[in-house]
């Protein structure tokens, strides 16, 4: 099975959201948003894209890998 990797994390802060805010915009528990932040699980594409667009960006930057800090 595939890594699972998203950027939502790194995009609420860069974007100045908290989780609370963009769970609610979205109509969806805080508890769904902060898995998909852990990686406990993925959002459908339909999810997926009503994030993209919420947050004004491509839904590819959500789930392009962060490189590790060195």
């Amino acid at each position: 099975m595939g890594e699972k990797i998203n950027r939502l994390k790194s995009v609420l802060v860069d974007k100045d959201m908290t989780q609370k805010e963009l769970a609610e915009k979205l109509a969806v528990s805080k508890n769904t948003i902060s898995r998909i932040c852990r990686n406990e699980t993925q959002p459908s594409l339909k999810l997926l894209r009503q994030i993209a667009i919420l947050l004004d960006v491509e839904l590819w930057e959500l789930l392009v890998p962060i490189k590790p800090k060195k």
